[in-house]
């Protein structure tokens, strides 16, 4: 421990009045504290509007995740309908409910500008051993004649059930469509 200091005389004394005593001094500390109370403070709300811009950007980023979803979904679903009609069985059906028939053997023009090959119509194929649903179960019922795609009625005098435009079968419809590999 050290002695306590010997009283001061003379001009040493009035000096020493003048200036503030040698204690703890409170107004050297103020400005350091409110100084880190400041920078703590700031530090504080910095934090926060980096973690709400953080919030914000995840919150965006799960939408965007779940619109991708969607829309994946969506074009698998497309996908799949565009696949299904485009099968040939898929095609062919759709175009006999067109009133399309197959085509005849085709003729090719050569470059010298003569046919080759015999062309030949196309004609509708034979009638399919089912009767269609629209065909009436009366077989003595006057023929209505020739129709409008050009077929004419078997010598019984009922039209041919190729005349009428084949319905859609309901079970083919809601039949899922076969996936074809790679896709």
């Amino acid at each position: 421990m050290s002695k306590p200091a010997a009283p001061l005389k003379g001009r040493a004394a009035r000096l020493a009045r003048l200036m503030p005593s040698t204690g703890p001094s409170t107004a050297a500390r103020t400005p350091f504290v409110l100084l880190v109370v400041l920078l703590l403070g700031g530090g504080l709300i910095t934090l926060l509007l980096l973690n709400s811009a953080l919030n914000e950007g995840s919150f965006r980023l799960s939408e965007l995740k779940r619109d991708t979803t969607e829309l994946t979904d969506e074009q698998q679903a497309l996908q799949r309908d565009v696949d299904s009609r485009s099968q040939p069985d898929a095609l062919e059906k759709r175009a006999r409910e067109l009133g399309m028939v197959p085509g005849g053997s085709p003729a090719f023009l050569n470059p010298d500008g003569t046919v080759r090959g015999k062309p030949t119509e196309a004609t509708a194929p034979p009638p399919s051993p089912t009767p269609s649903p629209s065909a009436s179960p009366d077989a003595d019922a006057p023929a209505a004649g020739p129709s409008a795609s050009g077929t004419s009625a078997d010598p019984s005098g009922s039209p041919s059930p190729s005349a009428s435009v084949p319905q859609p079968d309901p079970a083919a419809e809601n039949s899922p469509p076969p996936t074809s590999p790679g896709r």
